[in-house]
């Protein structure tokens, strides 16, 4: 079997651009949602305030790889779908995530950093479900996100397409 390296350096190179993108993308979501829990909040010092984003946005794509990882994707998508109404937890997971990072990391005490948490990370989480649900924005579109939460390792639009017939 003969392997074209080139073209498979060039393949693998734009699934990392894509996979990039799609996190810069995240990143900015955040970014525009930090002012009152991050910005203007007088418990993180500015010097932090990149790091602290940066930090926010790894946390939500830490927890829904987890949800991947423990085979818990059908719950994830159902939770894109109907975000209102199903899976709290996961975004309590988030929350959680991201406070003990600035708790442990920045020395922010746990009230104020569980306080910047839930200020922060359910209104990125609902704007990414809204983003996820327009057809027009590719970068969030369900199946595309999962699969690069996944690595880019399956296509999952077949079982993305199969539960919102459900």
């Amino acid at each position: 079997m003969i392997i074209n390296y080139s073209l498979f350096i060039h393949h693998f190179v734009n699934l990392l651009k894509k996979q990039i993108f799609m996190f810069e993308k995240l990143f900015m979501l955040v970014k525009n949602n930090a002012g009152t829990a991050v910005i203007e909040n007088p418990a993180i010092p500015a010097k932090y305030h990149e790091a602290v984003i940066n930090e926010a946005s790894s946390s939500i794509i830490e927890v829904l790889k987890g949800q991947m990882e423990t085979g818990k994707i059908k719950e994830l998508i159902r939770y894109f779908q109907f975000s209102g109404i199903y899976n709290n937890s996961l975004v309590s997971s988030m929350v959680n995530k991201f406070a003990n990072k600035l708790n442990n990391f920045y020395g922010i005490d746990p009230k104020s950093a569980l306080l910047a948490s839930n200020t922060l990370i359910p209104p990125v989480m609902k704007e990414l479900v809204k983003q996820s649900k327009n057809e027009h924005n590719e970068d969030f579109g369900l199946s595309n996100l999962l699969s690069k939460l996944n690595g880019n390792h399956a296509d999952l639009s077949g079982l993305v397409n199969q539960m919102k017939v459900a």
